[in-house]
């Protein structure tokens, strides 16, 4: 396992190793997705011009990329900074303020050492932990610009009835205090409609996206989700939605075309289940996509009690999508970086002139291969290289592995 603790970049601002005040970048010898190796030139935070191997020349900071795949970095739609690592605490989890951006922060930069740039974190509010644990996620997103964007979901327990109330009050605090979405879990709420009326006119009044955690096996609340939903801008996301996938087939059928009519968005956790719902399941990504959903993919819990040992890794996300749940590896990678892009809003990222410079590049030289075998990352945010992740494997002392040209992860020039 890489270390990921934070290491402190080369001073030079010429050299080779890519670590740049984000003015002028070179990135040399990357492969795209459709076979090509280009120079990709990157300055003010976006790319400047694609062109084949050797035509770009510049005297600036380069990055050799002989050996990798060059991707657009992917997204973290639906992460929970405020409990993560804590798995292994004692006793309940801690929400002191220091201690939730401390684990924020953390979390975040394990998400962007693993590729995502961007990150949708969901904080609880209400109950003991008031607004303090959203403060500090919001510090936490302060600390980290330049690294990666961070947003914050505001997630009140409950929000009907005379206990709702003060929650009800607190969400709106939350969106005046920073919270860009509104979210929630009506699951949990005695009135789960009601709690879906009152997200909707929350997320109306500020014009809000809205994420909401449900386990999605009910189809008569579903129906009334969508309906609810439909037309709402700039958007409903659910997730994780894994009880969808024990709805007989027809009744899935139905709830998923519903679904689609409304353009809400679904967001799987391939990787395990998070704090927001009781039960485990991924929801069913080929049914959805079929009628027409966007589907995303996201990590849910990173070592919290939910899912001790999460990851935080996209990439996994994808090749759990495509080995697990039969999609393609391109429409697997693409539920965890242009469709998630666009289910948070952001612009699209393409490797081709003009688009923002938020670029991954993992070793290898096709993208089955990268989702399989994506060890070594170098990661790149606002035009700049925000994180590295260099991994060699030897195979010590194999005659075998020299005479058959055996690959392995290397730490040939600057592509390691």
């Amino acid at each position: 396992m890489p270390d990921s603790r934070p290491q402190q970049p080369p001073s030079s601002p010429g050299s080779s190793s890519g670590w740049t005040d984000g003015s002028a970048l070179l990135l040399c010898g990357a492969r795209l997705t459709d076979g090509r190796t280009v120079d990709v030139r990157l300055g003010g935070g976006r790319i400047e011009a694609v062109g084949t191997a050797g035509s770009l020349s510049m005297h600036t900071a380069r990055v050799d990329l002989t050996g990798y795949l060059l991707l657009p970095a992917p997204t973290e739609p639906h992460a929970h900074g405020d409990t993560a690592l804590s798995a292994d605490g004692d006793g309940p989890v801690s929400y002191d303020d220091q201690e939730v951006q401390r684990r924020t922060t953390e979390a975040a930069l394990l998400h962007l050492g693993h590729g995502a740039t961007a990150l949708r974190s969901h904080v609880r509010i209400g109950d003991v932990q008031g607004l303090g644990a959203l403060a500090a996620v919001l510090q936490a997103r302060r600390t980290l610009r330049g690294l990666a964007e961070l947003t914050a979901v505001a997630m009140p327990r409950v929000l009907t009835g005379l206990a709702g109330a003060e929650e009800l009050a607190m969400l709106r605090d939350a969106v005046k205090m920073g919270a860009s979405v509104v979210g929630g879990c009506p699951d949990l709420d005695p009135d789960p409609t009601g709690y879906v009326e009152a997200v909707l006119e929350v997320a109306s009044e500020h014009g809000c996206p809205v994420d909401l955690h449900t386990d999605g096996d009910d189809p008569a609340r579903l129906a009334r989700l969508a309906a609810m939903a439909g037309g709402l801008r700039p958007g409903v996301t659910l997730g994780p939605c894994g009880g969808f996938g024990r709805l007989p087939p027809d009744v899935a059928s139905r709830a998923a075309d519903q679904l689609s009519a409304a353009g809400v968005t679904v967001v799987c956790l391939p990787q395990g289940g998070c704090s927001g719902v009781e039960r485990r399941g991924t929801a069913p990504v080929r049914l959805l996509r079929a009628a027409g959903v966007r589907v995303v993919a996201g990590s849910g819990a990173l070592r919290d009690v939910s899912n001790p040992v999460g990851r935080g890794d996209p990439l996994e996300a994808a090749y759990l999508l495509a080995s697990r749940y039969g999609l393609r590896p391109e429409d697997a990678y693409d539920a965890v970086s242009s469709s998630a892009r666009a289910a948070l809003g952001l612009p699209e990222v393409r490797v081709e002139a003009g688009f923002p410079a938020e670029l991954l590049a993992v070793r290898g030289d096709r993208l089955a291969g990268a989702l399989s075998l994506a060890y070594s990352r170098i990661v790149v945010h606002q035009g700049r290289v925000v994180a590295r992740t260099n991994a060699v494997r030897e195979f010590c002392g194999s005659a075998a592995a020299v005479a058959l040209d055996l690959p392995r992860q290397g730490r040939g020039g600057g592509a390691s």
